[in-house]
């Protein structure tokens, strides 16, 4: 496999076939070993987890469930800020509960998991509240930058303190990370079933939910709403590189500079293949407006999803609204969740 793409090549010729000269299931496992290697190079690796340890900092009784304001430790000595969210009216539901559970990662909100989780958080992203309505236990957690863990003196989404630490490791990376650790937390609660935890996420969380699921099989099932975008046909050039507020993938930057980057992000959603996808995308968005080889690229997981017998598995739409979580698209992704995480 040819590492990485030059961007004119991409830009003249569009998305890269992922099935191209695959034969067999063995040639694809190796196709994708090969755009995992490189994903990791890119990302700066997953270090190795250290014990799952967590502290709970209170409870409050909502209408329908409980939330739980805890953190849980993570790399280098962090802590992640979440809500745990657990339907009912009990923080520790009783013997034989065994409820399905998310990861709702939250968007590009200062407010970080409070946008997704609370009453508070904004039209269209309250789906860590629908879905605890719906019987999922969820976590919630904030994002470095983002609601309890933007650094001090900085404002929401200014990755350079993170750099400071770690100049040869990536937000994205880091992110990645975090979310491992969330899982820890999820399969550790006896009221939660580890074989049914999907995860679901609008723009930054909803790229996050797939690279996520790329990396640990944990995820059973997947949400993005209006979080897949592609180097081809993308006019910001730098949006996963460097960038003087949260940059993604550093070392996208140098590659970019020399006219080629080192992979399609089909590629990186197709290492969650054949996880049960659900992607959401949309003509009128105004950050990833490139909405035609987006299209394209969904059409390539289609095929990729099809040839391995797991067609059913991947639903993607496009609309013609902006960049937003609609509620007829929500409904359908809770319908997708629902099919894949509460069977019997």
């Amino acid at each position: 496999m040819k590492h990485g793409y030059e961007l004119s090549e991409l830009n003249s010729s569009g998305i890269p076939h992922l099935l191209d000269q695959i034969e067999t299931a063995e040639q694809w496992q190796q196709k994708r070993s090969q755009i995992y290697t490189r994903w990791m190079e890119v990302v700066g690796g997953l270090p190795n987890r250290e014990g799952l340890e967590y502290e709970i900092r209170s409870e409050s009784k909502e209408p329908d469930h409980i939330r739980l304001h805890l953190t849980y430790r993570t790399a280098d000595g962090d802590r992640v800020p979440a809500y745990l969210l657990i339907p009912g009216h009990q923080s520790s539901p009783g013997p034989g509960a065994r409820y399905p559970a998310v990861l709702a990662l939250h968007p590009t909100a200062p407010e970080g998991k409070d946008d997704v989780a609370t009453l508070s958080g904004r039209e269209g992203r309250r789906y860590g509240l629908e879905l605890v309505s719906r019987g999922y236990v969820v976590l919630a957690p904030d994002t470095i930058t983002a609601g309890e863990r933007i650094y001090a003196g900085s404002q929401a989404y200014q990755t350079a303190p993170f750099y400071e630490r770690h100049n040869e490791w990536s937000a994205v990376g880091k992110m990645m990370l975090d979310h491992q650790y969330g899982l820890d937390l999820l399969t550790s609660l006896e009221f939660v079933d580890g074989e049914r935890i999907g995860a679901i996420g609008h723009s930054l969380g909803g790229y996050n939910a797939f690279f996520l699921a790329g990396v640990d099989r944990r995820v059973k099932a997947v949400v993005s709403s209006c979080g897949f975008s592609t180097f081809t046909g993308d006019e910001e050039t730098h949006r996963w590189g460097r960038r003087d507020w949260f940059s993604h993938l550093p070392v996208i930057s140098d590659e970019v500079e020399r006219g080629q980057v080192p992979f399609e992000f089909h590629e990186i959603a197709a290492l969650a293949a054949p996880v049960p996808f659900f992607n959401w995308s949309a003509q009128q968005d105004r950050i990833f407006p490139h909405w035609k080889p987006i299209l394209e690229a969904m059409g390539e997981l289609d095929q990729l999803y099809t040839w391995l017998g797991a067609k059913e598995r991947f639903v993607s739409l496009m609309g013609n609204s902006g960049h937003d979580f609609p509620d007829e698209i929500r409904l359908l992704a809770y319908r997708f969740l629902d099919r894949w995480l509460r069977q019997s």
